[in-house]
């Protein structure tokens, strides 16, 4: 019995690691799905500019834009899943160990700078920064340039739907920004079952609530790492006033995306070699803790 509860616990707790990835999987591919109907079904939004000319050609730069960010998000998330940012297969030794290396007594073994432990993964992670909910992995030296263009297309694919599901909905009120417009978008499902609104106002306003408050929280996640590749740092050194890797905003983007930085978050096939090797850092001042 208590070999049955073990096995069982372990399948449980195995499918709650999975359970985010699933959960933002279905929350982006929703989002696509109702913004696709938006741009065929709903829009043009005018009798006369349905008849237009340029009316497919509209509906194709829309979907093109669209799948192309959503295949962006998809194709960064998977790389940075698949792509090891931990210590495994990586040769430490060799070299005299200088300043900020460590020692970890899980993994049995010395730690370059910037690298630490994470007891999720239950490895050593060179330049870990956090260890990410909702893919389950760890951010680190090798994938954090999946990690941030996803976020970032994350940002701009949500800020997209936020703008179609406002028009749209507007549209369907007929009536503009109205103190009832207002309260349908703070407090759908009382309006809805007050009998107030129509189910179809209320589900374009659902969406758009969802919408809003996840490109707030993206919002907040993406500017947050910007401002932390500008600096030079990671989530962990935030809270340090010292920043010995900050090296400039420019040379820190490069050490953070790669040689071809400023084109290789279009597409995450285009190769960007990154400078370091995720041990050796280039520093601007001591490494040790200051007494």
């Amino acid at each position: 019995m208590a070999r049955f509860m073990s096995r069982l616990w372990c399948k449980v707790e195995s499918s709650g690691r999975h359970l985010p990835i699933f959960l933002n999987a279905v929350l982006v591919f929703s989002i696509t799905a109702e913004v696709s109907y938006l741009v065929l079904v709903e829009a043009p939004l005018e009798p006369e500019q349905k008849k237009a000319e340029w009316s497919s050609m509209w509906k194709a730069m829309h979907l093109f834009a669209q799948y192309f960010m959503l295949g962006n998000i998809t194709w960064n998330a998977s790389l940075f899943v698949k792509t090891n940012p931990s210590i495994r297969g990586v040769f430490l030794g060799g070299d005299a160990l200088g300043q900020g290396w460590r020692y970890c007594y899980n993994c049995e073994t010395h730690t370059p700078p910037r690298c630490s432990h994470c007891y999720d993964c239950n490895v050593c992670v060179l330049r870990r920064d956090h260890h990410c909910v909702f893919f389950g992995q760890c951010v680190g030296f090798r994938n954090y340039r999946y990690f941030l263009t996803c976020l970032l297309f994350m940002w701009a694919g949500l800020l997209y739907a936020v703008v179609m599901n406002a028009e749209v909905f507007i549209v369907i009120l007929k009536e503009g920004v109205t103190f009832h417009s207002i309260m349908l978008l703070l407090v759908p499902w009382i309006m809805l079952v007050s009998g107030q609104v129509t189910a179809r106002a209320f589900a374009f306003a659902f969406i758009a609530d969802t919408c809003v408050v996840g490109f707030l929280l993206v919002a907040a996640f993406l500017f947050f790492h910007v401002a932390l590749m500008l600096r030079g740092q990671t989530t962990r050194e935030w809270y340090s006033t010292r920043q010995p890797y900050n090296l400039g905003a420019l040379v820190n983007i490069r050490e953070c995306l790669g040689k071809y930085w400023y084109i290789c978050w279009l597409c995450p096939l285009i190769p960007s070699p990154l400078p370091g090797d995720g041990i050796n850092f280039k520093v601007t001042g001591s490494l040790e803790p200051m007494k």
